[in-house]
């Protein structure tokens, strides 16, 4: 019953952070300088009279109140669409969720492993070359923006020497080659800035572990370097590491891929939030944030529960 309890709450908490943003990402347009969508439904040259026909139709002329939760009906009835294309939002979601889906798991793969040996290898040689070569690289990466690592590798290897073909997505289901060959580049600049953290907490945490007292009760016993390792060293370290990349891999679903997505022209979710959040359009933006919300908020609340299952502790100091 404890860890029944401890789920609705989480999901409780979960329905009020996305009302929460809901509103907050509704009210910003509002208060964004020449921000009434009529003006330019109606166009350029539109009278004062076709501004207010406009209005009327669409329903801006009611209180905002009323135009948050007329918003909110089509979302949930799936009859959303954009003030400035006309189209169904939730269409243009699904046209661009496989470049977005593609991108987020890949370079999270890339992340992961490559953050998991770098991590390892640092701990392992302590204090010599090899580890300072790691963190050094690791906290270039951790400081590099990603449109700045993005636009380097595309001069380097796509315009200059022509190693890699141009930006833009090709579907794996079209050509599963170029799918590749496309996304290696957008893999690689998403993947530095997590590859860099997770090498450093891997780091840090499989150092603390070498010192407990599970360890050093191994290494008495006779157990080879790779058993103390593989069986009490990582077993123990990569605990915060994988709930951390569920957080992260939830985070960039949920809109950190905005900017790779721009710099390689994907056409991805990012993307197309990005182009409606210049264009002043309220119904994609506000889909795309709620969708990220509930990934980053679902993914938070299985971590807990998975936490809760694992500590009985946890439900305690929840309840």
């Amino acid at each position: 019953m404890d860890l029944v309890y401890f789920a609705i709450k989480r999901l409780a908490g979960a329905i009020v952070v996305l009302f929460a943003v809901s509103v907050l990402t509704f009210l910003i347009f509002f208060a964004i300088p020449n921000g009434n969508p009529a003006q330019r439904l109606a166009g350029r040259t539109a009278t004062d009279a076709d501004i207010k026909n406009v209005e009327h139709i669409y329903g801006f002329d009611k209180p905002i109140y009323v135009q948050y939760w007329r918003t909110m009906k089509q979302i949930f009835t799936g009859q959303i669409q954009s003030y400035t294309q006309h189209v169904s939002v939730f269409s243009q979601i699904k046209r661009g969720l496989p470049a977005t889906l593609s991108l987020s798991i890949g370079a999270a793969v890339i992340w992961m492993v490559v953050g998991i040996t770098l991590g390892v290898i640092g701990a392992l040689r302590v204090g010599k070359p090899s580890d300072v070569a790691i963190t050094t690289v690791s906290f270039i990466g951790i400081s590099a923006p990603s449109f700045v690592v993005g636009n380097v590798l595309l001069d380097l290897l796509v315009y200059k020497s022509h190693i890699l073909p141009n930006v833009g997505y090709i579907p794996i289901t079209q050509n599963a080659e170029q799918w590749f060959s496309h996304l290696i580049l957008p893999w690689f600049t998403l993947a530095i800035l997590y590859i860099g953290i997770y090498a450093q907490v891997l780091r840090t945490s499989v150092l603390d572990a070498m010192t407990t007292d599970a360890v050093r009760t191994a290494r008495a016993k006779g157990l080879s370097p790779t058993k103390v390792l593989l069986k009490h060293v990582l077993r123990v370290s990569l605990i915060p590491i994988v709930s951390l990349w569920g957080l992260d891999f939830a985070a960039v679903i949920g809109g950190a891929t905005l900017i790779v997505e721009k710099v390689f022209s994907l056409q991805g979710i990012g993307q197309y939030a990005a182009d409606s959040v210049g264009a002043l359009d309220v119904p994609p933006v506000l889909v795309v944030t709620l969708l990220g919300a509930f990934f980053v908020i679902l993914m938070n609340a299985i971590v807990d529960v998975l936490y809760a299952v694992l500590d009985p502790r946890i439900r305690a100091g929840s309840s």
